[in-house]
This record gives C-alpha cells, structure tokens and sequence, in this order.
C-alpha cells in the first residue's frame, strides 16, 4: 500500500528571550511600538504537518509520496527527508516564494511572539494529483493552506483515489460547508477529542451522523489512549502506552497518523494501528522537536510487548526492519 501525504512542509526557527516581554512594553505606547529583542539562542527544527508524517512513514519503511510546495531553500531538507525514506519527486519549488516558516520567540514567562509565513505553501492550491493515479493508493489529505485542502479532497474524489481527512489546526478557520465538504466520503477521519467536538459543533452532525460519514473516525484522547469508530461496529478504545517520559508534544499528532496508517499498509487490524500509532507518537513526544527521534525497532517492539502484549509485539515486529 502506497501513501500520498499533502499538507504544510515549513521549518520553525525557535528563538529564546531571557527577560520578560511585558517590561519592554510601555501601556501608553502601544499603538507605536518598536522593539528589537537580543535573544540568547536559536533553534532551527524541520516541520510541517505533511513533512512530519511522511518522516515518520519513510522510519517505518513505507516510502511515502510527499507532495506539497517548498522554495529554493528546500535543498537540505529534501535531502534529510530522502535520506529518511521519504519519496520529494512530487514536491513542487516555488520560483517566487521560500519555504513556509514559523518563527517564534519565547521568554522567561514562556510567553510568545510569533509569525508565521506561508510562503510557498499558498501556492499548494495549483497541486495536481493526476500523477497519483497508478502510484497512491490513499492520499492523507493534512492541514494546509485550506483552499488546497479543497481543491486536494475535490481531486481525490474525481480521481477516485481513496483519501483520509485532518483538518485539525484548520478547523478554526474553516467553516461548516467546508469541514463538510473536506470529511464527507473519507476512508479515514483523524482528530484529537477537542477537534472532533469541534467538528461536529460546526458541521451539525451527531457523532453518529459524522461516522456514517467517513469509513473509519479515529480520535486520540490524551493520555487516555484512542477510540476508533467504523458505522455498525462496536468502538474499538486502546489505553496509552507505560511509562512515558513526555518531553514535547510538538509533532506527536503527526506521528501517530503515520504509526496508524503504516499498520493499515501492512495490512493488520484497527486495533493494532491504534497501538503502533500510540508508540510512534511517544517517540516523538519525549524528544524536542518532530523529526528528531530515532526509531529503534528493537526498543519499538518491547515497548508494544509490555504496553499491548505479546501478540501485539509480534504482529509488529512482523513488519520492522
């Protein structure tokens, strides 16, 4: 099984303040300010929602398709991701825009001031996934500029190319016809348990209406594990994994989409995807930054054997190099 990711591809440059924003602000100024912060560290960390999940697809040994709009700085990246399994021939370079950034710094209150440009990604809307046809045998349609993530559903659809919905961060912005519209038809729905109250609150579907909308829902609930709902069948819950050391949860998301779809690929059950997707996503969420863990399958699979048992251990060591 063959998957496509779309959705945001940017780096974070991370910036740290030692003082505290709010003495630099003058109450009677505000409408004028100009300020110039002297930060005292830097860190340059690759993301992306799609990025992230294909990195997390390629550890795994499935050989995703990344698709989506970078700029002429792209160069190192694209070599990491390729170097990490990760197929960037459909990735795009923009000739006007670099690669979408968020930058953001942080002080001693750990309050922030951040910017976030989507530079070559507002291009994404132009995507064609006619290529797919023949390659991809699911695209994971993630959160993006939203009009792609319209245009890309739209496509799927017309091409008959089976896709899974994740609005997540978007959600805010989008309205109820367009969550509709990006979730209706959808062999797999990824939110966690905010986002799916969400999406039903602005799509004005029941919980039981919104399954019967898609193939498969699948919510995470925290540090209470998973829930997978399929229409007629009785919910599948998977508690989390032991023993965890959380560190940051930035990426933890992204991994557990692609610990779950890699289970889907290699063909075992729902349960088992909620599991793998679960351990994937502790990898990421005791290590600083979404692409900066290593996956060692040996540590992977005596992690599942004392969170899930032996069969469970098994059934994925079954698939791990």
């Amino acid at each position: 099984m063959r998957i496509a990711v779309t959705g945001s591809i940017a780096t974070d440059n991370l910036m740290t303040f030692p003082g505290r924003f709010a003495e630099q602000f003058l109450a009677d100024k505000l409408d004028k300010i100009s300020l110039s912060f002297l930060v005292s560290g830097l860190e340059i960390r690759r993301g992306g929602v799609a990025a992230n999940i294909a990195f997390s697809l390629g550890y795994l040994g499935l050989r995703p398709l990344l698709v989506g709009t970078v700029g002429a700085d792209f160069g190192e990246y694209r070599s990491w991701l390729d170097e990490h399994g990760v197929d960037t021939s459909l990735v795009r370079t923009s000739d006007r825009f670099h690669t979408a950034r968020f930058v953001c710094t942080t002080d001693a209150d750990l309050n922030q001031i951040a910017s976030f440009y989507p530079g070559a990604m507002s291009e994404d809307a132009s995507l064609d996934l006619s290529a797919l046809v023949g390659q991809a045998d699911l695209v994971l349609i993630g959160a993006g500029d939203p009009s792609a993530m319209l245009s890309l559903t739209r496509q799927c659809r017309d091409l008959r190319i089976p896709f899974a919905a994740d609005t997540s961060q978007q959600l805010a912005v989008l309205e109820g016809d367009q969550i509709r519209q990006l979730i209706g038809g959808a062999e797999y729905l990824f939110s966690n348990e905010y986002e799916a109250s969400l999406t039903e609150h602005k799509t004005g579907w029941t919980a039981e209406e919104l399954i019967a909308q898609v193939g498969t829902r699948v919510t995470t609930l925290g540090a209470d594990g998973v829930r997978v709902d399929r229409q007629g069948e009785s919910p599948i819950v998977v508690g989390p994994v032991k023993d965890v050391n959380p560190v940051d949860p930035t990426g933890t998301g992204d991994a557990f989409r692609a610990g779950f779809l890699a289970a889907v690929a290699w063909g075992l059950g729902l349960e088992r995807a909620a599991q793998l997707g679960n351990l994937v996503a502790v990898e990421v969420l005791e290590t600083t930054g979404p692409q900066e863990y290593a996956l060692e399958p040996a540590e992977l699979v005596a992690r599942c054997r004392t969170s899930y048992g032996d069969a469970a251990a098994d059934d994925v060591a079954a698939h791990l190099s």
